[in-house]
Parts: C-alpha cells; sequence; structure tokens
C-alpha cells in the first residue's frame, strides 16, 4: 500500500514538472535570439504572401493566445507541424526515433554490462597490476572527448583504412537493389558499428569505474565478512552477495543514461550524419524550428522522469531494505 501512495505521489509530481517545463520550453523558445520566418521564407516573397504565412504558422497572434492554442493541440496529441519540413511533428519524430533508440539503447546496454564484469573483477583484485591497467584504462576512455575521439574513429577505420563507411545508415545501391533483408541488416549493422564503438568504449569507462568502487564499498559490509565465516566459496562471495548489491548504482546509471540518451547524443549523430533525435535537435533549434524543437525537448524530459520512478522502482527491488 505505502509503494502504491508512493509511486501515485511520484505520477502527480511528474505531471506537475512536466506540464513547468513544457511552459518554460514554450516561452524561451519564442524569446530567444533569432526568427523562424528568415530562417524558412523565400526572399522573393511578396509582403502579402510573407504575412500569409506567418498567419498559417500561427505567428501573428499574441503570445498568449499561441501558448492557449498550444496547449489545446498537445492534450489531443497534436505537436504541430514543422516550420521547416511542413510536416507533422510526430511523423518526423517516430521517422528518427527507432534509430536514436537502436544505437544508444545497444551502446549503453553492452557498456553497462561490460562494465560491470570488469569492473567486479577490478575490484576483486584491489591492488594488483589487472587493478591498475584497468582502472586507469577505464579512467582514459571516460575522459575522452566525444568528437574528437569519433572523428578519430571515423579517419583511421573509415577513411584511412576503409573498414567502415564515413557516415548514415545504409548502402543506397544496396537498398535501391534487390537485396535480401538479411542484408540489408547486415549493412546497417556495418554503418552502426563506428558510432556504436565510440560510445561504448566511452560509457564502459564510467561503468567500471562506477562499479569498481562500489564493490570496494560493500566488500567491507558485515554481510561479506559473515559470507566468508560461513565457509562459502570466494567466488559465490563475489557473484552471489557481492556484485548484486554492488550493481545498485550502476542500475540508477544505466537507467538515466537510456533515458537521456533520447536526444541521440547530439554531437555523436552529427559526426556520424546518424538519422535520430538529436541530429534532428540541432538543425530545429539553428532554425528556430520552435514546434519540432519543443517536441524533442518534451520527449526528452518525459523519458528522464518516467526513467526517474522506473530506477526508484528497481531499487526497492533489487535491495528489500530499501521501502518507500
Amino acid at each position: 500500500m505505502r509503494n502504491q501512495t508512493y509511486i501515485l505521489g511520484k505520477l502527480v509530481e511528474i505531471a506537475i514538472i512536466f506540464f513547468v517545463i513544457m511552459t518554460a520550453l514554450f516561452f524561451l523558445f519564442r524569446l530567444s535570439p533569432g526568427d523562424p520566418i528568415s530562417k524558412v521564407v523565400d526572399p522573393m516573397l511578396t509582403p502579402e504572401d510573407m504575412r500569409y504565412l506567418i498567419e498559417q504558422m500561427g505567428l501573428d497572434k499574441p503570445m498568449w493566445e499561441q501558448y492557449v492554442i498550444y496547449l489545446k493541440n498537445f492534450f489531443i496529441g497534436n505537436f504541430g507541424v514543422s516550420f521547416h519540413y511542413g510536416e507533422p511533428v510526430f511523423k518526423i519524430i517516430r521517422e528518427r526515433l527507432g534509430w536514436t533508440i537502436l544505437l544508444f539503447t545497444s551502446s549503453t546496454i553492452l557498456a553497462a554490462f561490460a562494465g560491470v564484469f570488469l569492473g567486479k573483477i577490478a575490484a576483486w583484485n584491489k591492488g594488483s597490476r589487472l587493478d591498475s591497467v584497468m582502472s586507469i584504462s577505464a579512467l582514459v576512455c571516460y575522459t575522452l572527448f566525444i568528437p574528437w575521439f569519433a572523428l578519430l574513429l571515423l579517419w583511421v577505420l573509415g577513411f584511412k583504412l576503409g573498414l567502415f563507411p564515413l557516415g548514415g545508415i545504409l548502402s543506397p545501391e544496396l537498398w535501391v537493389g534487390n537485396a535480401s533483408w538479411f542484408e540489408k541488416v547486415l549493412d546497417i549493422i556495418h554503418h552502426m558499428i563506428l558510432p556504436l564503438l565510440t560510445l561504448f568504449i566511452i560509457n564502459l569507462g564510467a561503468y567500471l569505474l562506477l562499479m569498481r568502487s562500489s564493490m570496494l564499498s560493500v566488500l567491507r559490509e558485515d554481510y561479506i565478512i559473515t559470507a566468508r565465516a560461513k565457509g562459502l566459496s570466494e567466488k559465490m562471495i563475489r557473484n552471489k552477495h557481492a556484485a548484486k548489491n554492488a550493481a545498485l548504482p550502476v542500475v540508477t546509471s544505466v537507467g538515466l543514461s537510456l533515458a537521456f540518451s533520447i536526444n541521440g547524443g547530439a554531437l555523436t549523430e552529427q559526426i556520424f550524419t546518424w538519422p535520430g533525435i538529436g541530429r534532428e535537435l540541432i538543425f530545429a533549434v539553428s532554425n528556430n524550428d520552435y514546434p519540432l524543437a519543443q517536441a524533442c525537448f518534451l520527449l526528452i524530459a518525459l523519458v528522464v522522469l518516467v526513467a526517474n520512478l522506473i530506477v526508484d522502482i528497481l531499487y526497492a527491488y533489487l535491495d528489500p531494505r530499501i521501502t518507500y
């Protein structure tokens, strides 16, 4: 009952925070420098045509009236029409969201599993040469500057060695032809390896260091000493007792990483020309495409808020000592 009350309270809190974010985004975009009209309007248009276009975009109305219309449309599932593309925002996000989820969810999950495994080994061998090598390597990976590292991989593995494509998600000549679905899947994976490798290496360092630190803290707990006193094997103590509890901070980090990855790691998508939400967000903000930019930011906010709730619930499930 207490857990249900807690979840209900969190849902109300999420709704309030989301409404505040939605309102703030609406006014911030319209008060920011720049004019969406200058980005999309042909300079050869007559003043009459320009006024008509402004009316069609709804930018001729007072800001408070635009806000009321925006709220009404939002609650009926209408996110507006992109100023640049002239298409419904929902359609644009739907077409790009899948690519972002594919790339960033894959890299986060793979890095989390590898980081937990390696961090567990590093902590268990604290002070050894293996621990030093793994910790220093993880620290280097964690502090890498993403654009520099991405461009380095792109230059070496893509341009110099020609092992991987320089960008995009597919080879047009393959998809236009009569290739099988298996060949198309392999083509997507081939294009995906470089951005996936970039994100995997950087995330791996963070998860390894986090798991190592958490594991070292857990190994000092009384129940670990009790487990040894009972004569349990070192392998069982490490994997069944210590690692499970040590993984709790990693679960939180993975949950939030998955949530924030919905923005597509804008720089990564831009460098590898990966057609995801992050790349679209950069374009929308730079071109003052209010409807598209607002929808992208709202999607990120919603996923982050829900991810926080899911992580809280998982915490209580993984650690029976935690109750709400």
